[in-house]
This record gives structure tokens, sequence and C-alpha cells, in this order.
């Protein structure tokens, strides 16, 4: 029997029991869909960490009193804040030539002009000279915090791209006096679109100086939300964090021996922390997919077998007039293949799809999991051949004149 031949009767009798095909088929689809989905929407997520933590850049570190991706909070529950007055103490001490910036929220509210005001939810920030360059973001006009705004705590404020198009559509900004919480300040620049993160507008803040804050809100030995490092050449960077480590510790008073009461995180350090968290996550989904796609196999098996006895009579039809071992054999590992097949493609197409919403729901770029897809499909042929060849044993092993005597 020619394969053409084999691959017509295997799709003929699918298509003669298409409720039993359709069922089969659905199994299959549940767990290759279970897979791809979670893996695929894994990924997107990871795609879009590393492209959103890539504004650390090859240049920057990171001191926190926490690490970025902690399981639990009970072994850096007693970690004191990391203070303004600390990391000024750090810039006096420090002998590598490095920019340091200071980020820290301080208010959430609502920014008004005249008689125009935005929501209620734009973040007020204080920060310093440097926060451009450490942050990766830039100026559409006008100009950022200068170190004499931070040295006598300047009423100025620098607006994110979104609040300035709410208040100011038809005019510019700068020099304009805006409100925020009672206090008034003077626009000295506007920063350009920076877009989301994880649904949160990062637009929809305004900036004013570090000192203008601690003024206005108190505090001053809070703990710092985010203190960026930047050095003049990645070459630099191994030996400023050694500096910066050996200095913090001794201004945070860290007993010799002792761990660091803090956290340096780099760029890669942070990626291979959430890649790790990742993998763990796409295992986990692929696990539970796994499992489905075993039970789909479990139910081919299951069809195939109540196939073979249905049409015991037709196989013995066919060794009758010269069908060998072989071609029967063939024919049922065909059918099993087909299913397994269809069902993977649809799985795969439905669950990167579905994975992708997660793309869709956070606004980022969609992914497509070409591995995954590929192992899918290495994994469904696989389940084709192992559950479907006891039944195509079984058939092929028929004696003719007893299935031709079936009832």
């Amino acid at each position: 029997m020619e394969f053409v031949e084999a691959f017509r009767m295997a799709w003929t009798a699918l298509r003669t029991n298409r409720l039993r095909s359709g069922l089969t088929l659905l199994g299959m689809v549940i767990g290759v869909f279970a897979i791809i989905s979670s893996v695929t929407a894994v990924e997107v997520i990871d795609v879009y960490f590393r492209e959103s933590m890539n504004f650390l850049g090859s240049s920057t570190f990171t001191i926190s009193r926490y690490p970025s991706i902690r399981v639990s909070n009970e072994q850096f529950a007693y970690r004191r804040p990391i203070t303004y007055e600390q990391i000024e103490r750090l810039k006096r001490s420090l002998s590598q030539p490095v920019f340091i910036s200071i980020l820290e929220d301080f208010d959430l509210g609502s920014v008004r002009y005249g008689d125009r005001e935005t929501e209620p939810n734009v973040q007020l920030l204080g920060t310093d000279e440097n926060f451009l360059e450490n942050f990766s973001y830039e100026l559409a006009e006008g100009r950022f915090i200068t170190a004499q705004d931070v040295h006598y705590a300047r009423p100025v404020i620098v607006l994110g791209s979104v609040i300035a198009e709410e208040l100011f559509p038809n005019e510019t900004p700068l020099g304009k006096v805006v409100r925020f919480g009672g206090h008034r300040y003077e626009v000295i620049g506007v920063l350009k679109t920076k877009g989301s993160f994880l649904g949160f507008s990062q637009d929809r803040r305004v900036l004013i100086p570090i000192t203008t804050a601690f003024a206005r809100y108190g505090q001053p030995d809070r703990n710092l939300a985010a203190v960026s490092v930047r050095v003049s050449s990645p070459e630099r960077l191994g030996a400023a964090m050694d500096e910066v480590i050996s200095k913090f510790r001794v201004i945070r008073k860290v007993p010799p021996g002792q761990p660091n009461d803090f956290e340096i995180s780099t760029n890669d350090s942070m990626r291979s922390v959430f890649e790790a968290f990742t993998r763990t996550l796409s295992i986990g989904g692929a696990g539970i997919g796994l499992i489905a796609l075993l039970a789909a196999g479990i139910g081919i098996m299951n069809i195939m077998l109540v196939s073979v006895t249905e049409r015991t009579r037709e196989i013995g039809i066919r060794k009758a007039v010269g069908a060998r071992r072989r071609d029967i054999l063939r024919q049922f590992l065909l059918e099993a293949f087909f299913l397994c097949q269809i069902g993977g493609l649809v799985g795969i197409l439905l669950g990167a799809l579905g994975g992708n919403l997660v793309a869709v729901y956070f606004d980022i770029s969609a992914v497509f999991p070409w591995d995954w897809a590929l192992g899918g499909m290495l994994l469904v042929t696989l389940v084709a051949v192992v559950f479907g060849s006891y039944p195509a044993f079984k058939a092929a092993r028929l004696n003719p004149i007893e299935a031709l005597r079936y009832e």
C-alpha cells in the first residue's frame, strides 16, 4: 500500500467519525494550549522586563534596601532605611568619578493650572540633577533640575509629557505656575514620552528637587525608593561597585564579617534573577500542560482501540485481499498521527493567542515561542507514536478469518 493511499484512508476514517475525532482532538488541543499559553504569557513578561530594565544601562548600578525580587520579607524586615543623609555622606567619601541620583515618591494627587486640573493619580517625585542620565529619561523642552535648585530647595517642577498635554494643550508650560497639594511650583521643563510599565504610565509624574520635597513633606530619614550610581564607562563599573560597597558599609556601620544590609544591583544581576523566576513559572505551566497532554494521549489510545474493535470486519476484508500487517499498522498509526498533529497545531495557535492577551492587556510587544512550538509538535508526534502503537499493533495482528466472522 502506497503512503498516499494510506494517508487518504486514514483521513477518510477520521472524517467518517467526526464527533469522536473532534472530541479526541479537543483533549489534545487543551493539553498543547495549556503549555503554549502559559510559556507565551511568561515570555511576554520576560521580554518586556528585559526591555524595561535597559534603563539601568551597562554603566549604572542601584543601591536599595531590599532585593529587587524577593519571596519573603522576613529576613530583610530589620534592615534600616537608606536615607538621604547616608547618600550625601557616600557622595563625599567616594574617590571614583561617579554620578549618584536619588528618586523618591512623596505624594499622589492632581496638578492644577488655572481652571484645568488632572486626574488625582499623578506621582510627585523628588530627585536631583543627575536623574535624566541615570534613569534614562530625556527632556522634550525647557531644562531639568540643577544642583543649585537642589541646594536652595527651589519650588520648581518638571512635568511628565501626559501632564503637560492635559494642562497646556495650546501653549507652552515653561514659566507657568502650577499647584500640587496646595503648593506652588514654577514649570521649568517637560519630559519626553516614556510609555507605560505593566499598565502604569511613566508619563503621569512630576519631579521636584528632593530638598524641596523634604521641606514640604518632611521625613528626611525616610527610606529612598531608588538610588542610581553611574560611572563614566562600563570598565569602571567593578571598581566603583567595590568602593561603594566598602564605603557604604562604614557609613551604615555594618560589622566586619557580617553581610551587607543593603543590595547592589546591576542590569545583568536583576535580569538573571528575573529570568530564573520566569523559568520556574514556564516549567510549572508546562508541567500542568504535560499532565493534560498525557490525559489526551490516553484518550487517543482509548478511541483507537474502540475504532479497531468497530472495524474488525473491515480489517479482515483488507487482509483477505492482500493487505499486509505493515499496511494495517501504518494506517492506524497515521490516524493517530493526524489527530495529534491537527490538535497540536490548533493548540499552538490558540495558546499563542491566549498567552499574548497579556501583551494586549499591558500594551506591550507580542511574542511567539518558536522553541516551545517546535517542542510541542515533537511532543504530540511522540504521543501519537506511544499511544497509537498498541491499537495499531493490535489491528495488525488480527487473524483475517476470525476478523471476517466478527459481527
